[in-house]
């Protein structure tokens, strides 16, 4: 089946190459801004796509010009095998960027089994330095393992790793600064993203809302703030700032109030086997019948290239309307 990375070009010319895997939806935190204390209702096991599915799909997307792939969950690393996995995507040839999103927890026993099986980074998801704070905001006293886990990452050079922090106002904004103070001595990339209104979370917007904008300002009333140029992807969803004098670099996502849709080159697989290609749309297509109803490969990018063609120009949600997408993130991988 020859392909071209044409193949995977939506109706508004936008060449998709980046592809999010979710691969479980279970997570070992209970953020209160992604579900309530009890949790969300697990997914049944047999509606979890096999590994060996997955790969399939990666295969597919890759030979459709897919190029860059991230591992998402819940939280990947408590699913078994995910080491496994890993090699399995980076020994299958054409993914120049293999990524991990975590939460961190259980880095440090994985990460240099992750670098050794050939994934090149990780972002790590941080709303706060403060262990109490952190106990607050995950309702887990985990703090100190995750911030090992960052260490661990760097230790094993899965870099640059990226620190995710969602930022919400009267609950962790007053760390900004601080957090920023992380890029002078190392090379951090610390990502500062605006809070979306999805799934059960009790903070989903209104007066917990930041904007991008004013955590910029507030950067740049304490620091000498510069555009950062990497040179990498332009179709990159952050803006990218360095301090003065800076090992790291400081990126703004304003999904809300400055949003990228004119630039998304992404599709999403959930751990359900959906494609989905807008994180805020509740339009997917599933794969499953496909894949276990003995369809061919050339069937699965038929649904790849017709998800894609049905890719909306832009998910229409605005800072301060906060029409919410009703699927949990930890099901749709962020």
């Amino acid at each position: 089946m020859e392909q071209t990375a044409a193949n995977l070009t939506d109706t508004h010319q936008r060449v998709i190459r980046y592809l999010r895997i979710s691969v479980t939806d279970r997570c070992n935190l209970r953020c209160r801004y992604c579900m309530p204390p009890e949790g969300v209702p697990d997914l049944r096991h047999e509606d979890i796509l096999r590994y060996e599915e997955l790969l399939r799909c990666a295969r597919v997307a890759v030979g459709l010009g897919i190029h860059k792939v991230r591992i998402t969950g819940g939280e990947p690393l408590v699913r078994k095998g995910l080491v496994s996995f890993i090699g399995a995507l980076a020994d299958m040839g054409g993914i120049r960027d293999l990524a991990l999103t975590t939460n961190g927890l259980l880095l440090r026993p994985y990460a240099a089994d992750l670098k050794a099986a050939g994934l090149q980074r990780v972002n790590i998801s941080l709303d706060t330095l403060r262990r109490d704070r952190y106990t607050h905001i995950t309702r887990r006293d985990a703090l100190p393992a995750v911030l090992d886990g960052i260490t661990a990452a760097r230790e094993a050079g899965l870099e640059p790793v990226k620190i995710n922090v969602v930022v919400m106002r009267g609950v962790n904004d007053d760390e900004v600064i601080d957090f920023a103070r992380l890029t002078l001595a190392d090379p951090l990339i610390v990502r500062f993203i605006e809070l979306m209104p999805m799934g059960a979370g009790e903070w989903n917007g209104g007066d917990d809302f930041l904007p991008g904008e004013e955590v910029l300002a507030r950067l740049r009333s304490a620091f000498t703030l510069r555009k950062s140029d990497d040179g990498s992807d332009p179709a990159r969803a952050d803006r990218l700032y360095r301090l003065a004098g800076a090992a790291g670099q400081i990126g703004i996502i304003a999904p809300l109030s400055h949003h990228f849709c004119r630039l998304c080159n992404r599709l999403r697989i959930t751990p359900d086997g959906c494609l989905r290609t807008c994180l805020f749309s509740e339009t997917e297509t599933d794969l499953k019948p496909v894949l276990r109803g003995g369809g061919s490969d050339e069937d699965l990018a038929a649904l790849f290239r017709r998800s894609v063609r049905e890719k909306p120009t832009g998910h229409g949600r605005i800072a301060g309307a906060w029409q919410k997408c009703c699927t949990n993130m930890s099901r749709l991988g962020g």
